[in-house]
């Protein structure tokens, strides 16, 4: 095991001269020693190109930390099925994707947290060898969510000496550090989702955050306008500037017929009228496949709804909630969406129309 990172200040060796320690240091060195704080880096104004994605990379990596924060140890171990993964595995994964293949080829003399991570770790990289099951990883119990938070210090210390070395601004290193940021990003997705879908086979209901909630209510006039988009040849997928991964490109032009798309979200009010309707129990307004699913896992409304005291409550983030009846529908299925746009006699957009439509949004 390596030197304790609870107490990590002996990464900070950037030397006597106030101008060696690049201008994203100073706070992170703040938000290591007290993991507890709030700290962020705050934006670098001015800054080059490295610093900023230093600052990116650093901001990526504590916000992690942050989303754990409202939630036990006990908590962070245990999976709700076998398609998400435990909070502890997600700090973990996201860190040993930097070390991987970030610090272990280009930062000089860097020495591995553990070897035995790598096996528990790795997620699909077929390259990196044998991996654990990932239906198993809520039966991952050591190494302890401590430990974990240990190895995400002592990755984060070597990325912070990395950032500092002049090898660091190469282009190899920049592409790899963006990824890995985009990685973490959906990992934080990942973390919420997956936290919502444990504390919703939780019998007291718990509330991961107890907040405030803005209103989203998106209802308009009882009918729905309805905006023209013309038909035409138009171009779709990524330009190539900035990031993107590799399926969202290369541009091309795509022919697109005139269609007209809703001006507003399908909200939980429009919904509730599809369930009160009978639709559940109807095969006619689904697809095939989209039936015999429904038959086989007794669906009768989205995800995370359920009947209190004869209401409709959903399960939120903020605990067992009612539902908001002029909120967009969410946790609905490819089926159940397809179902509802037949049952209010449209369709479903197309990728292509929708990437259209949203252009410039």
């Amino acid at each position: 095991m390596k030197q304790d990172c609870k107490t990590p200040g002996w990464i900070f060796n950037w030397g006597s001269a106030p101008n060696k320690i690049p201008p994203w240091a100073h706070t992170f060195k703040r938000f290591l020693i007290l993991p507890s704080t709030e700290a962020k880096t705050s934006e670098v104004r001015g800054a080059d190109p490295h610093d900023r994605l230093s600052q990116r990379l650093f901001d990526s990596r504590a916000l992690s930390l942050n989303l754990a924060k409202p939630l036990s140890d006990e908590d962070q171990v245990v999976q709700a099925m076998d398609d998400a993964s435990p909070t502890k595995w997600h700090l973990a994964h996201t860190t040993w994707f930097y070390e991987a293949f970030v610090l272990r080829d280009h930062l000089p003399g860097y020495d591995v947290f553990s070897e035995r991570f790598e096996y528990c770790f790795n997620s699909y990289y077929e390259a990196k060898g044998n991996r654990h099951p990932r239906a198993s990883r809520g039966l991952l119990t050591r190494p302890s969510a401590e430990e974990v938070r240990q190895y995400r210090a002592y990755v984060d210390a070597a990325l912070m000496r990395l950032m500092a070395h002049e090898a660091a601004r190469s282009g190899r290193v920049a592409a790899l550090v963006e990824l890995g940021i985009n990685h973490e990003q959906q990992h934080q997705e990942l973390l919420l989702t997956d936290v919502l879908s444990l504390f919703a086979l939780q019998p007291l209901r718990p509330a991961y955050q107890q907040q405030p909630l803005r209103s989203v209510a998106t209802a308009g006039p009882e009918t729905t306008p309805f905006i023209t988009y013309e038909g035409g040849i138009h171009s779709v997928g990524h330009d190539g500037n900035g990031f993107s991964y590799d399926n969202e490109g290369p541009r091309h032009d795509v022919l697109i017929h005139p269609f007209r798309l809703a001006e507003r979200c399908v909200t939980n009010r429009d919904y509730l009228a599809f369930i009160e309707s009978g639709a559940y129990r109807d095969p006619l307004v689904w697809l095939a496949d989209g039936w015999t699913t429904v038959r086989e896992r007794g669906w009768t409304a989205p995800g995370y709804w359920e009947r209190v005291d004869g209401g409709w409550h959903q399960m939120t983030l903020n605990g067992l909630l009612p539902i908001e009846l002029d909120a967009p529908v969410s946790h609905v299925s490819y089926f159940e969406a397809d179902a509802f746009a037949r049952f209010a006699g449209k369709r479903l957009p197309t990728e292509f129309e929708w990437e259209h439509a949203s252009a410039g949004v």
